[in-house]
């Protein structure tokens, strides 16, 4: 069972990338948009500081294990003074580090983010945001078995490329709503560059699209519902929905579902302990066929808040 789910892994993840969805999952996401969408780079008042480790399909050999750290700023952020009046524009900026191990591939990126934010009224926000950086994927010879002498991955060591990496994205904002979108690898294969001395096998990106909308309704006096979406395409992947909706409890827990289509059932619960740190779970029931060999995926986000002056406990952007 433990060689047939690598070489399952290894065709899946090595021979079929370019027909994969190449970015890793989060369950997790709304808390953390920023992981998508660049634009969200200092949308907050503080600096935003998240890791994060996420094990996918407990008890599948060679599945997905992803660790993601992301922080980002404002930059010359002030208010008006008086409320009647727009806030100020200001900038932010961050990075993100990420690396995802299935089988005998690992793909790890990291990004540095600048977005500019631009208030259109008193209530509504815009902000548009880009990322640059590095993705490099390495394939560990040592983990495959081979079964044709010439194949090209044989020889031992590793394979590894390095390609460049550039998302583009836009998001509108305002205490009750948010509205993004963003494309992620949209240069391809064409930064691509290795070593001499590097095998020239190639393992192919394709670019990412993501659309999300938000909305709060405070309905009731402590509790808010936070119903969202995101639509992820990368073609010629099928489109993938996930549908989500949490409860949020005086601004200091939370509680969540998701539904992935042909995927998985997500339950999630946070809670933001002081203004200095929060804390988030999730569990995903898969409900694909994998769901035979699998115990299902745990997530875990761990949030710090820095340079909080105004000891902001529940985030006022991004909730």
């Amino acid at each position: 069972m433990k060689k047939l789910s690598l070489l399952l892994v290894v065709l899946v993840g090595v021979i079929m990338q370019a027909f994969a969805q190449q970015r890793p999952q989060y369950s997790q996401y709304m808390v953390n948009n920023f992981l998508l969408n660049p634009a969200l780079s200092g949308i907050e008042d503080y600096a935003d500081i998240r890791v994060s480790n996420r094990q996918q399909w407990v008890g599948l050999d060679g599945a997905p294990v992803t660790y993601y750290l992301t922080a980002h700023m404002p930059l010359n952020k002030g208010m008006t003074s008086t409320k009647y009046a727009k806030a100020l524009a200001h900038h932010g900026a961050g990075i993100i580090f990420h690396t995802d191990k299935t089988g005998p591939l690992r793909r790890t990126g990291l990004s540095g983010t600048y977005a500019y934010h631009l208030p259109l009224t008193r209530k509504i926000n815009a902000s548009a945001g880009v990322a640059a950086g590095i993705i490099r994927n390495s394939v560990n010879n040592a983990d495959l078995q081979f079964t044709n002498p010439s194949d090209p991955l044989l020889g031992g060591g590793a394979i590894n490329q390095n390609v460049l990496d550039l998302s583009l994205g836009i998001w509108v904002y305002s205490r009750d709503f948010s509205v993004g979108l963003a494309g992620a690898q949209l240069l391809e294969n064409a930064g691509t560059f290795r070593a001499a001395n590097e095998n020239n096998v190639s393992l192919d990106l394709q670019r990412h699209y993501f659309l999300t909308g938000s909305y709060r309704f405070s309905t009731f006096d402590k509790i808010d519902f936070i119903p969202s979406v995101m639509l992820k395409l990368a073609a010629p992947s099928p489109l993938a929905m996930d549908f989500n909706l949490r409860a949020l409890y005086d601004e200091r827990f939370w509680v969540g579902a998701s539904y992935r289509h042909k995927d998985a059932l997500v339950g999630m619960v946070g809670v933001y302990i002081s203004p200095l740190l929060d804390i988030s779970y999730s569990y995903d029931a898969t409900t694909s066929s994998l769901n035979r060999v699998s115990a299902g995926t745990h997530e875990v986000v761990i949030g710090f808040k820095l340079l909080n002056d105004r000891r902001i406990i529940c985030p006022q952007w991004v909730w």
